[in-house]
C-alpha cells in the first residue's frame, strides 16, 4: 500500500522506525552521514551490507553504470552490491543529491533498513529499539531525526510527500 506511513518505504517487522531530514548544507549532510555510517556500522558488526544505488535519470552517480539493475519497491533501476561501511560512506561523488550515501542500506541479517526514496529529502530508517534511540539521540542527527510510529504519517514536519 502507498500511503504516507513507514511502510510506503520499508516493510514493516521491524521494532522501531525513524525519519532523518537530510541537510541542505553539505558539510552539515557529511557529518550527517558519518554519524549514520558509524552507528549503524556498530550495529552491524563485521557482516557485509547491501548498498543500492538507484539511476533516476542522465547523470546519477549509480557507482557502477554497466552493473545489471534489479526492482526494488516495485521499481527497476537499482543497481545492488554487497560490501561494507567505507564503501557505502565513500563510493557516489559528494556532491550526490539527495545524500552521497546508498538509497538503500542494510546488513546481510537485515536486522535494520536505512532507505532513502528517490522523491524524498529524508531518510527512513527500520531496526531494534535500541538503534532508534541511538540515532535520535546523536549530536549530528538528533536536530534533523524523529521517532515515527505505525500508522502516524512519516512525512517529516514542514516537508512534502508526494
Amino acid at each position: 500500500m502507498i500511503d504516507r506511513t513507514i511502510q510506503s518505504s520499508m516493510p514493516l517487522v521491524f521494532d522501531a522506525y525513524a525519519t532523518v531530514v537530510v541537510p541542505d548544507d553539505g558539510a552539515e549532510r557529511e557529518l550527517q552521514d558519518r554519524a549514520l555510517v558509524e552507528i549503524l556500522g556498530e550495529q552491524a558488526g563485521e557482516q557485509p551490507w547491501w548498498l543500492a544505488y538507484l539511476e533516476r535519470g542522465p547523470g546519477d552517480d549509480v557507482v557502477f553504470p554497466r552493473a545489471a539493475r534489479v526492482a526494488v519497491y516495485e521499481q527497476e533501476g537499482y543497481v545492488l552490491v554487497q560490501a561494507g561501511p567505507s564503501q557505502a560512506a565513500s563510493w557516489r561523488a559528494r556532491d550526490s543529491r539527495p545524500r552521497r550515501l546508498p538509497d538503500v542500506i542494510f546488513p546481510a541479517d537485515r536486522s535494520w533498513l536505512l532507505s532513502t526514496l528517490w522523491d524524498d529529502d529524508w531518510t527512513c530508517i527500520g531496526g531494534p529499539a535500541s538503534l532508534i534511540e541511538r540515532l535520535l539521540s546523536h549530536p549530528d542527527l538528533e536536530p534533523h531525526a524523529r521517532q515515527v510510529s505505525l500508522g502516524e504519517d512519516a512525512t517529516p514536519p514542514g516537508h512534502v510527500s508526494i
